[in-house]
């Protein structure tokens, strides 16, 4: 499977309903995955999350209207989707850096996102090693971040940090990260966990529970953030496009021990 290809295709179809409801299962469809992996795989190559992206095109549309036609704010704000005036005025000035009022008065300084064409190579062939494992259901206890897919990067390694240096004398080493999202689709926003395999103060972690399953488990050589970020990169890039696997609708998690890292996906079972 050509992914560049397959992400074009999933654009098209952005660009195609920019003023209708997007639904999720298609773009997921067009790339062959379920809907966490096309968000993941959507922001790997893009740099940009799919309902960020979404957001970003619709306020560079309205922007054009708003300048170039009679439609009401109320009108244009209904056309992309928005349920309400209030809200597209937010978001159109954090967007613009103008309120849609001032446009309506004169006022031309506008923004545009454009949109998102990739080139359809394909890439050079590798080889990414990894096992299958079988693992009984997880008891895990932890603490998370709010964060965004855009801020992960930066936000999950400091606050892997802060917690293994807070609670080290405590707890011990920490035992797994692990990225989750309440609607990975509607926004951009997620939640970053470390988590320990022993019991905790459950006053200061939350239980975290993970079903029985089997996992695809790719090994790095280090800890090193780079590594891991490198790592999860070419799973998203390369691995994951030139498979059969499929994979559920549950979080990765990211195993430290003995100076390495697993980072663990869960497959669905055959």
């Amino acid at each position: 499977m050509n992914i560049y290809k397959k992400l074009n295709q999933s654009i098209e179809y952005i660009e195609n309903n920019l003023e209708n409801n997007i639904e999720t299962k298609r773009i997921a469809q067009i790339l062959e995955m379920n809907e966490q992996l096309a968000q993941n795989i959507f922001y790997c190559i893009c740099g940009i999350s799919i309902s960020e992206y979404v957001r970003n095109r619709r306020l560079s549309n309205a922007g054009f209207d708003l300048y170039n036609t009679n439609m009401s704010i109320v009108d244009i704000a209904v056309k992309y989707q928005y349920t309400s005036a209030t809200s597209f005025s937010r978001a159109f000035e954090k967007f613009h850096n103008i309120k849609p009022s001032q446009i309506k008065n004169g006022q031309k300084k506008l923004r545009v996102y454009s949109r998102i064409k990739l080139q359809e190579i394909e890439e050079k062939n590798s080889s990414i090693e990894y096992e299958i494992i079988d693992q009984e259901q997880m008891e895990l206890y932890g603490t998370y971040i709010e964060t965004t897919i855009e801020e992960i990067r930066k936000v999950a390694p400091d606050f892997w940090f802060e917690i293994y240096y807070k609670y080290k004398e405590k707890y011990g080493d920490i035992d797994y990260g692990m990225t989750s999202y309440d609607n990975r689709f509607e926004c951009n926003k997620c939640k970053y966990w470390v988590l320990y395999k022993n019991k905790v103060n459950e006053k200061e972690f939350q239980k975290v529970i993970l079903p029985k399953s089997k996992w695809i488990v790719f090994k790095t050589k280090t800890q090193d953030t780079k590594e891991i970020q490198e790592t999860t990169q070419k799973i998203y890039k390369e691995f994951i496009p030139s498979t059969k696997y499929k994979f559920k609708e549950l979080p990765e998690l990211e195993y430290y021990h003995n100076n390495i890292v697993e980072i663990m996906m869960p497959l669905e079972e055959n």
